[in-house]
């Protein structure tokens, strides 16, 4: 295997995508999605959305950007309640009009 190919191959990458400080700031930015708030799908969309803006780009992005798409209410949360049923006499079940 040719290490130094592939030494040079890496470095033109890291190079492309905005050098060392911006590899930081991507890794910093995955970190911040893989511990955050969402599901394992969730995660992976914003992850592969952050790699497509690489370096520092991406880790202004996260500032503008919510983290985390917008929670569902809480269980506790009060509800909208219900219309009420117009009240109409019921006859119990079996019983003949």
């Amino acid at each position: 295997m040719d290490f130094k190919n592939l030494q040079r191959m890496a470095k033109n990458l890291i190079d492309k995508r905005g050098g060392t400080d911006a590899l930081k700031a991507d890794a910093e930015e995955l970190k911040n999605i893989a511990t955050g708030p969402g599901t394992a799908s969730d995660k992976a969309k914003r992850a592969a959305e952050a790699l497509k803006d690489p370096g520092a780009k991406g880790a202004d992005r996260g500032k503008d950007a919510p983290a985390a798409p917008p929670a569902t209410p809480q269980a506790d949360a009060p509800t909208p309640e219900a219309p009420e049923p117009p009240s109409t006499p019921t006859k119990p079940p079996g019983t003949t009009p």
